[in-house]
């Protein structure tokens, strides 16, 4: 609708000209032009007799024109031609106008133009010119403009023109050029001016320097309502969501009111720190305050609830909403994603697409990740057809989800096809292959397309790194993995605690603790995964006495252990058998109220059982609120390692009866303990019931069976036994026949059992060991020399026998043929002595018992 002047205007034009039929849906500016531009020599004087024959009233009418015309170029053209046409292309006025009036219409190039070619310029009009390249996104132009009127105008800029110029340092990031102008703003004394002082704010806001933007802001006098957003949006934004909230209180006690757009910020401020305090005190500030809420404030308030967890309060206000639209279903569809609700996150978007509305790409990637999550393919592929059906399918988003799905949903074939059909990979395409190559143990492949996309310079991401680190771990490749390590330090992914702490976990499965520890040592920050990441390694490579220490250096940082740090240090003291440690760790574990989790209590349970305090390990397990599989297996084996087959097997009775199901772990105690005390037939018994509940045996099963019969003198049933194995008899099965045939004295089974222990595991010292005692045992001492050098000839090398003890809470190590301890003169007097006193009592060591003794 054109203004009542315009209106006015066109029914006396039609007054005075009987060719001009009523306008009565007619455009009345087109109306009036068309009478204005009859005659290009006097348009005035003929058509319009009645009205003052002036420039000004000319000048006036064209301004009308310009102002009440639609946003069209071609208009404004025609208009700027009768601007020139009437003389008034030296107009200021008009000039200006028009300007205007192409920067709306975006034709930048005509408005460049006609500044370029006016004669005289005001501040309207480099204010105009400065504005238009700042709204179209041409920051850098605004800045030459700037820089020509400085050099150029004789007036000073007004608080508008520097406000536009600042706005266009802070979107290109200029610090230095941002300075510069803060600089110029101060000393042609603009910064007390309220625009001027917002766009400051939020230039070294967005540049990072909140301190220099809360210098700015107390300096400021004045303080409109987009001054306190721009300072409290800064402050939330860079995670001190404290100060906002404080700055929001203070603003509340002026006479500022906060807007939409405040509340807005605010919340979104707090969904992205996932600051409930905060987000509810903004809520509860706006239901006191009665004012209607916009849909666009409830969008925000709905993301901020689901992006805290409180899913049902985001329902409730989404279902207390008068006005909804597409983004508050999206928002719903999302949040329920991402916070694993994905049955409600697919009856929502049926419930949308029942009621009529159109799913955008958003909602439907989240649906399709909500089906991944629940290997619904049949639900996967519905949606797939839904976003061809809405012309959604070839988005970039909609395709990365359609491959997580079909990967999760174990359909790879279909996940590949949607990769291929891609016109344009980007590197979450990459990354969602890649990881469903690894989901169906397709190693190799993903190498494969991490090549094709660094072929194609597709940038690889944080997540491309650790995808393909844990595939290098899987292939048992340190070299790989370095090669990673090093294109992560190339992409400047290195230093991330992230990355850190995975390369740690590699390293130490590669038995490369010095390379995890140097990794450890370089980074600047760490944070307590990272701390964790590098115990976990030295106990994995049984550096238990480097995990303590580490625990030491953890302390002196101030950094606070939670549960899997105290999971390590349990660890590490159940492999030293130290108890005294222990002990220490539980009581720190009591302290900090961890003592009821149910991994620490599993690990007590193991460390007592490990130190030989059966009773503690037994009210450690009575104590546990929540006693999971694990927590049983570990009493299980617990017993059965301290020869109490019977508390064992009632220990799996009752949990059988508690109603958990057993597991591979749980037939390992309960046979290891059948084997300990010679229970064959109970043994058996167990052995075969283990189909009933749906597990196959495997290797340590059969170790057990096999000691088990040969502890109770079965040889041969022990070696039909192994003969009647579905699968193929490691080299630990027949150690355990050779060691059964060493007790009962038989050279010829021992021998066969030696020789196939051998032939599956030639690097292995156990079993010649075990021969060779078995030769000693009959004084077969020329097999013994023959067997010893076939060991050197072989390269076998005997593991250097270790043994420690603690006293008055001191470690002592003995090491074969070692004579490094400080007292090892007075323990082997000591030795000597009693050993004298042994044969005095008419005891003799067998020869078995020292044919390594000295080695």
């Amino acid at each position: 609708m054109f203004p009542r002047a315009m209106r006015k205007l066109c029914r006396i034009s039609c007054k005075f000209n009987s060719s001009c039929p009523k306008p009565l849906n007619e455009n009345s500016a087109q109306c009036l032009f068309r009478h204005f531009t009859v005659s290009s020599s006097s348009p005035l004087e003929e058509h319009y007799p009645s009205i003052p024959r002036t420039r000004r009233t000319q000048r006036h009418y064209l301004s009308k024109l310009l102002f009440s015309l639609a946003n069209s170029a071609l208009h404004y053209k025609e208009v700027h031609s009768q601007v020139i046409v009437s003389g008034f292309q030296s107009n200021i006025f008009l000039n200006n106008i028009l300007i205007q009036s192409y920067s709306q219409a975006g034709c930048l190039v005509y408005a460049r133009t006609l500044f370029d070619k006016m004669s005289k310029r005001d501040i309207i009009t480099w204010s105009s010119v400065i504005t238009m390249y700042t709204q179209s996104g041409y920051y850098e132009e605004a800045l030459l403009v700037f820089s020509d009127f400085i050099s150029s105008y004789e007036e000073d800029p007004n608080e508008f023109l520097l406000a536009s110029v600042v706005s266009c340092c802070g979107r290109l990031g200029s610090a230095v050029k941002g300075a510069q102008l803060h600089c110029f703003v101060l000393k042609a004394g603009f910064d007390q001016f309220v625009y001027v002082g917002t766009s400051l704010i939020d230039f070294y806001s967005k540049g990072g320097d909140i301190g220099a933007a809360r210098l700015i802001f107390d300096d400021l006098s004045v303080k409109s309502t987009a001054t306190w957003t721009a300072i409290i949006a800064a402050c939330a934004n860079a995670g001190k969501s404290g100060l906002s909230l404080q700055l929001l209180r203070n603003m509340l006690e002026t006479d500022v009111v906060p807007d939409n757009y405040m509340v807005s910020s605010i919340l979104g401020a707090c969904s992205s720190l996932e600051y409930l305090e905060g987000g509810k005190e903004m809520h509860a500030y706006v239901l006191r305050r009665g004012a209607k809420m916009d849909v666009t404030m409830t969008n925000v308030l709905i993301d901020f609830y689901m992006k805290c967890g409180k899913v049902k309060t985001a329902r409730k206000v989404f279902d207390q909403m008068e006005v909804i639209d597409t983004i508050s279903w999206t928002t719903m569809i999302s949040g329920y994603m991402q916070n694993s609700s994905d049955w409600e996150a697919i009856s929502m978007f049926r419930d949308m697409n029942s009621l009529g509305w159109s799913l955008d790409r958003f909602a439907c990637s989240s649906v399709l990740i909500s089906c991944g999550s629940l290997e619904t393919l049949d639900l996967g592929r519905q949606v797939h057809a839904y976003t061809v059906k809405a012309n959604v399918d070839s988005d970039g988003f909609v395709k990365n989800s359609l491959i997580d799905m079909y990967s999760k949903c174990d359909s790879f074939g279909d996940a590949r096809k949607v990769f291929d059909c891609m016109v344009n990979h980007d590197v979450i395409s990459y990354n969602a292959l890649i990881e469903a190559c690894l989901t169906q143990d397709r190693l190799y492949e993903a190498f494969e397309l991490f090549a094709e996309m660094r072929d194609n310079l597709i940038l690889p991401s944080l997540l491309t790194f650790v995808s393909l680190l844990g595939a290098s771990a899987s292939l048992f490749s340190l070299e790989l993995s370095k090669q990673l390590h090093a294109l992560t330090i190339k992409f400047g992914f290195s230093a991330g605690m992230f990355v850190c702490s995975i390369l740690i976990d590699v390293y130490s499965k590669f038995s490369s603790v010095k390379d995890a520890r140097q990794v450890f040592n370089e980074m600047n920050e760490k944070d307590i995964v990272v701390w964790n990441s590098m115990l976990f390694g030295y106990i994995q490579q049984c550096e238990n006495e480097e995990a303590l220490k580490l625990f030491l250096k953890l302390q002196h940082c101030l950094q606070k252990p939670n549960t899997l740090t105290f999971v390590a240090l349990i660890a590490s003291s159940s492999n030293l058998v130290s108890l005294l440690h222990g002990l220490q760790f539980h009581n720190q574990i009591v302290k900090v109220g961890l003592d009821f989790d149910p991994h620490v209590t599993n690990a007590l349970v193991d460390m007592y059982s490990k130190c030989g305090s059966l009773e503690e390990a037994q009210r450690m397990f009575d104590s546990a609120l929540q006693r999971d599989i694990t927590c049983w297996n570990s009493m299980i084996s617990t017993y059965a390692q301290h020869g109490e087959a019977k508390e064992a097997i009632n220990m799996f009775e009752k949990m059988i009866s508690d109603g958990r199901k057993p597991n591979n772990v749980t037939f390992v105690g309960v046979l290891s303990a059948c084997s300990h005390v010679g229970l064959v037939e109970e043994g058996l018994h167990h052995f075969y019931s283990m189909s009933r509940y749906g597990i196959e045996p495997e290797t340590e099963h059969y170790v057990c069976i096999v000691s088990l019969l040969g502890r109770a003198g079965k040889l041969v049933e022990a070696m039909q036994f192994i003969e009647q194995m579905p699968i193929p008899p490691a080299a630990i099965v027949w150690r355990s026949l050779l060691s059964a045939c060493r007790e009962a004295g038989h050279i010829d089974l021992g021998k066969y059992a030696a020789s196939m222990a051998i032939s599956i595991d030639p690097k292995d010292s156990g079993s010649y060991i075990l021969l060779s005692n078995i030769f000693a045992s009959k004084g077969m001492w020329i097999n013994v020399k023959k067997l010893r050098e076939k060991m050197d000839s072989n390269g076998v090398v005997k593991e250097t026998g270790c043994s420690w003890i603690e006293i008055n809470n001191e470690v002592h190590l003995f090491i074969a043929r070692d004579q490094s301890h400080h007292q090892t003169d007075s323990i082997y007097s000591f030795m000597e002595l009693l050993i004298r006193h042994m044969k005095g009592m008419g005891y003799h060591p067998r020869n078995e018992d020292t044919t390594f003794s000295n080695e």
